[in-house]
C-alpha cells in the first residue's frame, strides 16, 4: 500500500489541499498573542487588611487569625500563608490549579463575609481582596513627578484620574499607589493644653466626629413645590477646623487651634516614594494571574494619553518599568532564529543534494508544516511565546527529516534511470511506512511531556503540543506534497552553462559523499566483526551515562534576564521612618553610580506591600540589553560591592523573572520555610541555621525575615488604682489609638474621592517614653476629671516582633537565599539539609521549600522517570509497530551514548541539569532513534525481499540511508 500514490496522481488537489493549511496558518499567525512563557500560574488571591496603630500582635489576633480560620475551610486551597505587621495583614490564599480564578474570587469573598463579625469594629475599611501574585513584580511601573504641585495633590489626582481607569482595563490585577501622599486634615493635639481647658483625646475626637457630618436630612413637598434639606454640616478643609469651636469653658470658646495644630497634609505621614531620588508618587501595576502581559500593557499605554489630557500640565507621567519591552525583544530573538533555522536546513539540503530542484522541495515543506502549526495553536487558545517559537524553532529539524528522508529515497530511483513520476511511485512507497513509524515513535516520546504535572507540566504542556503538531503536519506534507514535487520537478535537467557547473558541483559531491560511505563502510565491517567488544562498549556507556547523572549538578530553570532587578532594604530593627529614608536615598546613589543602570523606583513605609518600616523596595532598571555588556546576575553582584559601603542597611536584589511560582515576596530568589507550633523557639535556632547556610560555597545573599527584636513599650496598668479612678483599659486603649495611632476620627466626602481627618499627639511631644507620662485620660472620680496615664501604669521598654508570619495557619518563618556563582539550586538544596543535621535541629520544627525551590525538588524527584518513561512508551510504540519485542531493543540501544554526549556537553559548558536539559535529553532521545528507525526499516526490507542474511541485511541498511542520515542529522 502506498498512501502518497493518490496525491501524486492528483497534483492539482494536493497543491490546493496545501495552499489551505498555507492560508489558516497566515490567518492564525495575525490572531495569535505574544506571551513570554504560557500561563502556568496558580490561581491566587491576595487579602489586604490596615489597621492602623495596630502592632503585629493585634494583628495577627484580632485581624489574620479569624480571617484564616474561615479561609481555611476553603475547598481546593493549595497554600496559604500571611504575615502581620504594624498595620497591615496580608493573606495570600494559592488555589489548585484546575480552580476557576473567578470561583475562588467567590469562595473567598464568602469567607471574608464570615469572618465579619470577628474583625474589630473600628476598623477603617473591610479587609480587600486582589486577584493577584504578590510576588509577581509589577509589569508597569508609572513615576508621577511635578516641579510645581506637592506631592498630597499627584496622589490624589494619580488615584482618582489613573489608578481607577487602569483597574478597569482587562487583565489587571491590582494597582498599588506608593508614596503615601493621599491628602487629609491632620490634628496634631497637644495634650497638656488639652488637660488645661478640662479636656482629653477622647473628648477631641467626639467632637471632631460630630463637627463634621454628612448624613440624610430629609426633605419637605409643599403644596405646590418640593424641597430636599442640606447644610453646610461638612468641613472641607484644614481652615474649616481650626476655626472649630470644640468645648466652652468659664464662659468663653474653645477652638480647635488653641489645643492643636491643623494642617492640610498626607493621611500616612510615615510613607515615601523616590524616582532615582526624586520624591514622587509611584504607580505600580500587576496583572491577574493568567493574564497576557503584552496584551494588558498594550491596553494601558493605549489608554494612558486619554488619561494624561485630564492631568495639568504640570505634572509629568513617565513609564518607568516596562516588562513587555524585553519580552518583545526575546521573542522577536526567537522569531529570528527560527528563520535562520530554517535557512540553515535549506542550505543542508543544498549542499548533500546539490540539486535546486530537491533543495526547493523541503524548502516549501518546513515552512509550510510550521505555519500550519499556527492554525492549530490559534483553536488551543496558545500564544506565540518563547516556548513556543522553541518548538517550532526545534521542529525545523524534525519535520525536515520526514521531507529529506523521502525525497533522498525519490533522488536514488532517479539516479538509478527510473522516470520522476515511476521514482516518486517507488520511492514513497518504500518509505511511506518508515515516515509513519518516525512520526508516531516522535509523538510518543513527547506523550511524558504531554503528561506531566503541576506548575512544569503546565509550562511545557504547549510546548509539546506544539511540537507534537508541527511533527503530524510535516508527515502529512511529506506524505503527499513532497513526493508530488518529486514528480513534477525531478527529472528536469539543466541545460545552460550555469547549470553545467551545477551538475559538476553535483558530481564532484556525490563523489565526496561515496568516499565517505566507503570508509564508513570498511568501519562497519570492522564493528560487525567484533560484536562482543561493541556490546561491551554500549554497556560501559549505559554505566557512564547514570554516573554522569548522579554527578552533574542540578537545576530547575535558567535565570532570565528580563532587564529588571527587585531588591529589598533592609536595616535595623528598630530603626525610624526618618532613618529608613535617608538609609534608602544613600542606596539609591550608590545603585545609580553602576553604568549599566537606567533608572530605579524605590519606597518606604507601611502600606500592604512594604511590611515593615525598617525594610524598602526597590525595582532597578537596566539598560537594553544589546547595550551593556554585563548579565542582571552580574550587574547585581557589582552594585552588592557599591551597596556594602553604605552603613546600617543591607540590600538584597534578584532578577525578575517571567515565570513566578512563589506566593510571597522574598529578600532573594529561592525560599525554605520553617514551620513550629512555638514561635519562640525561632529566635534560638534560626539565626544557628542561618549561620551554617551564610558560610556554604554554594549559596549567597542568605537572608530571614525574622523580626523579633523590635522596640516596643510595654505598659502595665494597674487595675486597681485605674479602678479607683473610674478608668478601664478600653479607656487606655482608646487614649493611646489617639495620641499615637494616625487615628481615623471623621471622613470629608466629595464627589470624587474621600478624605481622611486624622488625629493624633503633637509629634514634637511625643518622641520619648517619657510622652507617655504626659497623656491624660479622664476620670469619674478624681476632681481634676484628668488622670495622667503614669498615675496608674508603668512603663517598660522590651523587645516585640515586627512581623509575625504563618503558612497553614503556623507560625512560620522564611530563609531565603541565592546561588553563589557556578553553584546550583541541587547543590544548595543539600547544603540546607546538610546545615540541619549540623546544628540538630529539634524535631519540632517542619521544614520545606517554597516556590521554586519546592518546584524543583519535584521536578528532581521526575527527570529519571520522565526519561524511563519517554523509553518505555517509545519500546510498547515500536513493539506493537514492528509487531517485534527485539527490534524497539535494538532501535532504543542507541539512547545511551546520546546520552552520555548530552551530559558530557551540559558539564563542558558548565550548565546545570535543569528542565531545559531534561527536554533537551528527550528530544535528542527522538532524533537518535529516528535514524535507527531508517536502518531497520531498510534491513528488514533487504531481509524479505532480497533474502539477505542478518549481517549482509544490516550493512546494506546502514550504507543505504547513510546519505540522509547524515543530513538529518546535520538539519537537526
Amino acid at each position: 500500500m502506498n498512501p502518497s500514490r493518490i496525491f501524486i496522481l492528483r497534483p492539482v488537489g494536493t497543491a490546493l489541499l496545501m495552499a489551505a493549511i498555507l492560508l489558516v496558518g497566515l490567518v492564525a499567525l495575525h490572531y495569535l498573542p505574544l506571551s513570554a512563557l504560557p500561563v502556568v500560574e496558580y490561581p491566587t488571591i491576595q487579602v489586604q487588611t490596615l489597621y492602623p496603630g495596630a502592632s503585629a500582635e493585634v494583628m495577627t489576633s484580632s485581624v489574620t487569625a479569624p480571617l484564616e480560620r474561615q479561609f481555611g475551610e476553603m475547598p481546593s486551597l493549595n497554600q496559604m500563608s500571611s504575615t502581620s505587621s504594624a498595620g497591615a495583614s496580608v493573606i495570600t490564599l494559592q488555589f489548585s490549579l484546575d480552580l476557576p480564578l473567578d470561583v475562588a474570587e467567590q469562595e473567598v469573598q464568602a469567607a471574608i463575609n464570615a469572618a465579619g463579625n470577628l474583625l474589630p469594629s473600628d476598623l477603617p475599611a473591610p479587609p480587600i481582596y486582589a486577584k493577584v501574585n504578590p510576588a509577581d513584580a509589577p509589569i508597569l511601573t508609572l513615576a508621577i513627578t511635578s516641579k510645581t504641585l506637592p506631592l498630597t495633590q499627584l496622589e490624589d489626582m494619580a488615584d482618582t484620574r489613573l489608578a481607577q481607569k487602569i483597574s478597569q482595563v482587562a487583565g489587571v490585577g491590582l494597582v498599588t499607589i506608593s508614596g503615601g501622599q493621599r491628602p487629609a486634615v491632620r490634628i496634631q493635639a497637644n495634650p497638656q493644653a488639652l488637660a488645661a481647658y478640662g479636656l482629653n483625646l477622647d473628648d477631641l475626637r467626639t467632637t471632631i466626629g460630630n463637627i463634621n457630618v454628612n448624613t440624610p436630612k430629609g426633605s419637605f413637598d409643599g403644596p405646590s413645590r418640593a424641597y430636599t434639606i442640606n447644610a453646610n454640616d461638612q468641613l472641607q478643609s484644614a481652615d474649616g477646623y481650626t476655626g472649630a469651636v470644640i468645648a466652652y469653658k468659664n464662659g468663653h470658646p474653645v477652638l480647635l487651634s488653641d489645643v492643636a495644630k491643623v494642617t492640610q497634609s498626607a493621611e500616612n505621614s510615615k510613607l515615601g516614594a523616590w524616582v532615582n531620588k526624586t520624591p514622587a508618587i509611584i504607580v505600580n501595576i500587576q496583572r491577574q494571574p493568567g493574564a497576557n502581559v503584552i496584551n494588558v500593557v498594550d491596553s494601558i499605554k493605549k489608554l494612558l494619553p486619554e488619561l494624561q489630557t485630564s492631568l495639568p500640565a504640570a505634572i509629568d507621567v513617565q513609564i518607568l518599568t516596562d516588562r513587555t519591552v524585553t519580552i518583545k525583544a526575546s521573542v522577536r530573538d526567537v522569531q529570528f532564529e527560527l528563520a535562520v533555522s530554517v535557512l540553515l536546513v535549506v542550505l543542508v539540503i543544498f549542499v548533500f543534494l546539490s540539486n535546486i530542484y530537491a533543495t526547493l522541495i523541503p524548502s516549501l515543506s518546513v515552512p509550510l508544516s510550521l505555519i500550519g502549526t499556527l492554525a492549530v495553536m490559534y483553536l488551543c487558545g496558545f500564544s506565540l511565546d518563547n516556548l513556543s517559537l522553541m518548538a517550532l524553532t526545534i521542529a525545523t529539524g524534525f519535520v525536515v527529516d520526514d521531507a529529506i528522508v523521502m525525497i533522498e529515497n525519490i533522488a536514488r530511483y532517479v539516479e538509478m534511470g527510473d522516470s520522476a513520476f515511476d521514482a516518486a511511485l517507488k520511492g514513497s512507497k518504500q518509505i511511506g511506512f518508515t515516515i509513519i513509524s518516525l512520526t508516531v515513535s516522535l509523538i510518543a516520546v513527547l506523550i511524558p511531556l504531554l503528561f506531566m504535572g503541576d506548575v512544569v507540566g503546565r509550562l511545557f504542556h504547549e510546548f509539546a503540543i506544539t511540537l507534537a503538531v508541527t511533527i503530524v503536519i510535516s508527515a502529512v506534507v511529506s506524505l503527499t506534497l513532497v513526493p508530488m514535487l518529486c514528480a513534477k520537478l525531478l527529472h528536469h535537467s539543466p541545460a545552460t552553462d550555469s547549470a553545467g557547473r551545477m551538475q559538476r558541483f553535483e558530481a564532484h559531491t556525490r563523489a565526496f559523499f561515496e568516499r565517505i560511505i566507503g570508509t564508513y563502510g570498511r568501519a562497519l565491517v570492522w564493528v560487525l566483526d567484533r560484536q562482543p567488544l561493541t556490546l561491551l562498549i554500549a554497556a560501559l556507556t549505559l554505566v557512564v551515562t547514570v554516573l554522569l547523572y548522579v554527578l552533574i549538578p542540578k537545576g530547575f530553570f535558567p535565570i532570565q534576564d528580563t532587564g529588571v532587578i527587585q531588591g529589598i532594604s533592609q536595616a535595623a530593627q528598630s530603626t525610624s521612618y526618618a532613618a529608613m529614608a535617608q538609609h534608602q536615598q544613600d542606596l539609591a546613589a550608590a545603585i545609580l553610580t553602576d553604568p549599566d543602570v537606567e533608572s530605579l523606583s524605590s519606597f518606604i513605609g507601611v502600606d500592604g506591600t512594604n511590611l515593615t518600616q525598617n525594610s524598602g523596595r526597590f525595582l532597578i532598571n537596566l539598560r537594553p540589553y544589546d547595550s551593556r555588556h554585563a548579565t542582571a546576575s552580574e550587574i547585581i553582584r557589582r552594585i552588592q560591592q557599591e551597596t556594602n559601603k553604605v552603613s546600617g542597611v543591607e540590600l538584597f536584589m534578584q532578577p525578575v523573572q517571567d515565570l513566578t511560582i512563589d506566593s510571597t515576596v522574598s529578600a532573594t530568589q529561592y525560599q525554605f520555610i520553617l514551620e513550629d507550633a512555638n514561635p519562640t523557639e525561632f529566635a534560638a535556632w534560626v539565626p544557628k541555621l542561618l549561620q551554617k547556610l551564610q558560610a556554604s560555597p554554594s549559596m549567597a545573599d542568605v537572608a530571614s525575615d525574622l523580626q523579633q527584636n523590635g522596640k516596643s513599650v510595654y505598659i502595665n496598668i494597674d487595675r486597681s488604682t485605674a479602678g479607683r479612678f473610674g478608668i478601664t483599659p478600653a479607656t487606655v486603649d482608646s487614649a493611646l489609638y489617639d495620641a499615637f495611632g494616625q487615628r481615623i476620627v471623621s471622613t470629608i466626602f466629595t464627589q470624587s474621592n474621600q478624605y481622611r481627618v486624622i488625629l493624633e499627639a503633637d509629634p514634637l511631644l511625643t518622641h520619648t517614653v517619657d510622652a507617655l507620662g504626659t497623656l491624660y485620660l479622664p476620670s469619674s472620680t478624681s476632681s481634676g476629671g484628668q488622670v495622667p496615664l503614669s498615675a496608674i501604669a508603668t512603663f517598660t521598654e522590651q523587645p516585640a516582633p515586627l512581623l509575625i508570619s504563618h503558612l497553614g495557619q503556623f507560625p512560620s518563618t522564611t530563609i531565603s537565599f541565592n546561588l553563589a556563582p557556578g553553584a546550583s539550586l541541587g547543590a544548595a538544596v543539600d547544603a540546607i539539609k546538610d546545615a540541619e543535621q549540623q546544628i540538630n535541629l529539634p524535631p519540632s520544627f517542619n521544614t520545606r521549600f517554597q516556590g521554586a525551590a519546592l518546584a524543583f525538588q519535584a521536578s528532581l524527584s521526575n527527570e529519571l522517570f520522565l526519561i524511563l518513561a519517554a523509553s518505555v512508551t517509545m519500546y510498547i510504540v515500536l513493539g506493537v509497530l514492528y509487531e517485534s519485542f527485539v527490534h524497539p531493543i535494538t532501535i532504543l540501544s542507541t539512547l545511551p551514548s546520546a546520552g552520555v554526549g548530552a551530559l558530557l556537553a551540559l558539564l563542558i559548558t558548565g550548565h546545570d541539569l535543569d528542565i531545559i536539559g531534561i527536554i533537551g535529553i528527550v528530544l535528542l532521545i527522538g532524533i537518535v532513534k529516528k535514524n535507527a528507525i531508517m536502518m531497520i526499516d531498510f534491513a528488514l526490507e533487504a531481509q524479505r525481499e532480497e533474502g539477505k542474511s542478518p549481517r549482509e541485511a544490516i550493512y546494506h541498511a546502514c550504507l543505504l540511508p547513510f546519505r540522509p542520515i547524515l543530513m538529518t542529522t546535520s538539519a537537526a
